[in-house]
């Protein structure tokens, strides 16, 4: 294999909230390395992930989902979405199986027609699997006439159906490059990251209304104990008020104790080794209004 069959680039993928950006990208890659929910605001930073097989390597950046901010943690999620598509060389939007364009993604529409013409766009129409083929028919006409798409490809993330057709679509708007990370690596992202992932969805799993959105977690150990192939890790989970503290404790520690076991039994599987996890909940109140915690936090450039 020579250098000039070998094609390489960045791909932005964006949507608004829950249209299942993390679940495609986990999907390619194999592994789960961001948080997966039906709870908005799921991903917060740009997360980046790397499929390589024997003619290219595509790295993905897994955006926030594009809407108006509300605080501190809102702007950051919005200035990184934007970042990612202005050093894309393919844009990804992805949708869902609405049949009508709300307000939501006009807007990304009329952000991704400033770069009609300069950066091909590929529209995935996500979530096929639950209509029937003439309404699949009737929502990609619906996004046709918008005139802006390189390729329109239906998909089931969840299902695993149509990521290959995509995948292939890719490739064609791919210019000859180099290999920019090993062929193993599949994120950028180092454990603890991962790790901090791994727990915060589990949260956003089990908790309900306002409670998910004002979770961080922080590790503060994630350590190999010598000679055995066992982690300690020790995390904390950030919340917003006292009442939210409880909601997250649950009865008898039972809450905890549940997000504490999943999360775990994930760990063991990334880590591929028997894991030590304690956690603690603390409260920091409003956090995401506050810049200098939204930073500690990890949102930071």
């Amino acid at each position: 294999m020579t250098e000039n069959n070998f094609k390489s680039g960045y791909v932005s993928v964006v949507g608004r909230p829950n249209v299942g950006k993390s679940t495609l990208l986990n999907a390619i890659i194999g592994e789960k390395i961001s948080a997966i929910s039906s709870k908005p605001q799921t991903t917060r930073q740009n997360i980046t992930f790397i499929h390589t097989d024997c003619n290219s390597q595509i790295i993905f950046l897994d955006t926030p989902g594009i809407q108006r901010p509300k605080n501190k943690l809102g702007e950051f999620m919005l200035t990184e979405s934007k970042e990612s598509i202005e050093d894309a060389d393919v844009i990804t939007y992805i949708v869902d199986t609405s049949k009508r364009i709300g307000k939501a993604e006009r807007s990304i529409i009329d952000i991704l027609k400033e770069y009609e013409g300069k950066i091909p766009i590929v529209l995935l129409i996500n979530k096929v699997d639950t209509i029937k083929k003439d309404e699949l028919l009737e929502i990609i006409s619906m996004y046709a006439k918008e005139e802006i798409f390189n390729e329109i490809i239906p998909i089931s993330a969840i299902k695993n159906d149509g990521i290959d057709i995509y995948l292939e679509a890719l490739k064609k708007y791919l210019k000859p490059g180099p290999m920019y990370y090993p062929d193993d690596m599949i994120t950028d992202k180092n454990e603890r990251f991962i790790v901090s992932e791994i727990i915060r969805e589990k949260g956003l799993k089990y908790l309900n209304e306002e409670v998910p959105h004002g979770l961080a977690i922080s590790i503060e150990k994630l350590k190999k104990r010598e000679g055995k192939n066992i982690y300690d890790i020790e995390a904390n989970i950030f919340v917003e008020r006292d009442s939210h503290k409880g909601i997250l404790i649950g009865k008898g520690g039972s809450m905890l104790k549940t997000i504490g076991t999943e999360a775990r039994e994930d760990i063991e599987k990334l880590l591929d080794a028997k894991v030590n996890l304690q956690i603690w909940v603390k409260v920091e109140k409003n956090w995401r209004e506050r810049e200098n915690l939204v930073k500690r936090f990890g949102y930071d450039k």
